[in-house]
């Protein structure tokens, strides 16, 4: 079943344990895929969006 859910920079930073200029900054330097809906000038990607990237996403830390 798909993920559906929207998430903001807020959501995605508190998944991946960032803030959300971390997140902000992610997107800005191309890092983060494109957002998949723009509400009122704020991006929104789907929880299947976010997924795919956290998995194809370098780690830059040991957890």
């Amino acid at each position: 079943m798909a993920d559906r859910t929207l998430w903001s920079y807020k959501d995605i930073a508190g998944h991946i344990q960032v803030r959300p200029d971390t997140v902000r900054s992610y997107r800005k330097h191309g890092l983060l895929p494109p957002p998949d809906h723009v509400r009122n000038g704020k991006p929104f990607w789907y929880g299947d969006t976010v997924y795919a990237w956290i998995a194809a996403r370098p780690r830059n830390r040991s957890r």
